[in-house]
Formats: C-alpha cells, structure tokens, sequence
C-alpha cells in the first residue's frame, strides 16, 4: 500500500474525529447564541415593555416611532425592532393599556397609541417595582466590568 493511501478504517476513524469536532464547534455556537439572546431578553422581556410605556407616557404615536425614540435615546446602543413592540402594543389594547387609532380609518397606514389612565398607573407601578431592581443590576455589572477589566 502507498503511504499516501489511506484504509478504510484510517477514513472512518477521521471521519469520526471531524464529526466530533464539527459537534463540539456547533455546540459551542449554540451557546454563544443563547447567552446572546439571554442578554437580549432581559432587554426585551423585561425593560422592553415598560419603557414603551415610558415613550407613550410622552406622547401619543406609533410602534415604528417608538423603536427610533428609543434609539435615540439610548444614543442607539439599543434600538428594538417594531416586531418586538407591536406584540407589546396588541397586549397593552387588550388590557385598557393604550387605545390605538388609525390615523386615517379607510387607508389603516398607520395606528396611533395613546396611554390610558390605566396604562399610566400600570407604568408608574412598574416602574417602582423595577427600580430596586435596576439599580442591583447596575451594581452587579459595575463590579464584573471593574473585576473583568480592572478599570
């Protein structure tokens, strides 16, 4: 047999050695997805809904407005797309939350929300109830950013 041949039980053997590499590298980017959505839910699940509470209690306007508000308030270190905010809006009509209008009833281009005095106790509400609770985070990631970077 030459030596650049390989047996068959050479090429399973690296065949087997390659699949389990590839598995172990695809886990590992599995896992880098999750905590990359894990952080992203704590934005989405958590802060999300109150804060476009926060942007209503502003002023009447739409879900696409609302994602670039809040852009531009978070200097666009985070802006959440209108797929995240419109299940939000629905949520909050059916609970007497906001009352959505269309700007021009025949056309439907646009809806319109406005917060309820319903709405606006429930933000002030849940506002309270997180701030202890954002103000421990802010802790929390001020010591792993100092630990992590010795800043």
């Amino acid at each position: 047999m030459d030596e650049f041949e390989l047996s068959n039980n050479d090429i399973k053997a690296e065949e087997k050695r390659l699949y389990e590499e590839y598995k172990k590298k695809l886990a590992e980017l599995k896992k880098v997805q999750r905590e990359k959505e894990a952080v992203g839910q704590v934005f989405a699940k958590g802060l999300l809904p109150v804060y476009v509470l926060y942007i209503l209690s502003l002023g009447s306007t739409n879900g696409n407005d609302i994602s670039h508000k809040i852009g531009e308030r978070t200097k666009g270190l985070w802006i959440p797309s209108t797929g995240g905010i419109y299940p939000i809006l629905k949520k909050f009509e059916k609970e007497n939350l906001v009352i959505g209008k269309w700007d021009d009833p025949k056309k439907k281009i646009q809806k319109i929300y406005t917060l309820t005095n319903e709405g606006l106790l429930e933000f002030e509400e849940k506002k309270m109830l997180l701030k202890r609770k954002i103000s421990e985070a802010l802790d929390v990631f001020k010591i792993i950013y100092n630990d992590l970077y010795n800043d």
